[in-house]
């Protein structure tokens, strides 16, 4: 069964080769992608004018063992953080994004965010890695404790390599790794060299596979409805874990804090 290219573009390129009446049906899923993973093989037939035998035939000739696994198979590609869409438009982004929040704070160990936040506090130094979609996440990460501790750093800097600063990890130092699904290829090897570092891996549920590799991971949920992640979980994430630390630092971040906004205000960076 084909599992690499999503349902439609096997539509298109097997589309010479379709029958007239696989072609309507053909016609009708590039018009309505969501009837791929939320109608029947009857809902089809019904809604193309063919038969329940047609559109499995139809599946089996884009390479499907029938429609049920190219319904697996599309939900799969969702699921790696391909944008599909696998619910309709009138999709509650606001009860969404609350589950997604709610799984993902209901499978925090208060222990262990607890454990996180005083090594964050009291790190030699935080360095914190992020690719793609978690360069911004890791950026603001970066930003928020700053304002409260020395010694923070983001990788990778624009243009350049981490072999470097990888090498220079100080004693005592903590790395939050960040990664959410269509992680670089590059990925792995850097887990595999923070191997024996205190490494925070921050992902969705498919980075757990490296769950041997790093001293904790905190797993966000993404949500697979809309056809775009949603990263309000791990934004919310970076927040709380910010807030303890300011929260074990006490004065010292206080101080910190105010001798920063002095900063600003003499340097004149900010609106008033």
């Amino acid at each position: 069964m084909t599992t690499k290219q999503d349902v439609l573009s096997l539509i298109e390129k097997s589309y010479p080769d379709l029958s007239p009446s696989a072609r309507s049906i053909a016609n009708y899923l590039q018009q309505n992608p969501l009837a791929i993973v939320s109608q029947t093989s009857a809902e089809i037939a019904d809604n193309t004018n063919t038969s329940k035998a047609t559109v499995s035939r139809f599946f089996r000739q884009l390479g499907y063992d029938s429609h049920q696994g190219a319904k697996q198979a599309q939900l799969a590609i969702r699921e790696s953080g391909v944008p599909i869409f696998t619910e309709g438009a009138s999709l509650d982004q606001t009860s969404q994004e609350l589950k997604n929040l709610a799984l993902t704070f209901e499978g925090l160990s208060p222990e262990v965010l607890n454990e996180i936040s005083q090594r964050l506090a009291n790190a030699s130094r935080v360095t914190l890695i992020g690719f793609r979609n978690a360069y911004p996440l890791a950026l603001h990460f970066r930003q928020q404790l700053q304002q409260v501790r020395r010694m923070v750093r983001l990788l990778p800097q624009p243009g350049q390599t981490l072999a470097e600063d990888l090498h220079d990890i100080l004693e005592g130092e903590v790395v939050v790794l960040l990664g959410f699904r269509r992680r670089t290829r590059e990925f792995k090897q850097i887990v595999s060299v923070l191997e024996g570092k205190t490494t925070i891996l921050i992902t969705d549920p498919t980075g757990q596979v490296y769950n041997q590799q790093v001293s904790h991971v905190l797993v966000c949920h993404l949500g697979n409805e809309s056809p775009f992640d949603s990263y309000a979980a791990p934004m919310s994430l970076v927040s709380m874990l910010c807030n303890r630390v300011y929260g074990y630092l006490g004065d010292t971040a206080g101080r910190r804090t105010q001798a920063i906004s002095a900063l600003y205000e003499k340097l004149d960076e900010l609106e008033p």
